[in-house]
């Protein structure tokens, strides 16, 4: 179940996330477009 929604400050793409999923994208970035990215950029859902 996706807890949070991510969008990515660089390339704009919009991706439900989950918890873990959320930790992997702050340490590796967007998994688009490899953007750093920091707990901004994610809303609860």
């Amino acid at each position: 179940m996706s807890e949070f929604v991510f969008t990515c400050p660089e390339c704009g793409q919009r991706i439900e996330v989950n918890a873990p999923m959320r930790e992997a994208t702050l340490t590796h970035g967007c998994p688009v477009c490899g953007a750093s990215v920091d707990s901004q950029h994610f809303a609860s859902c």
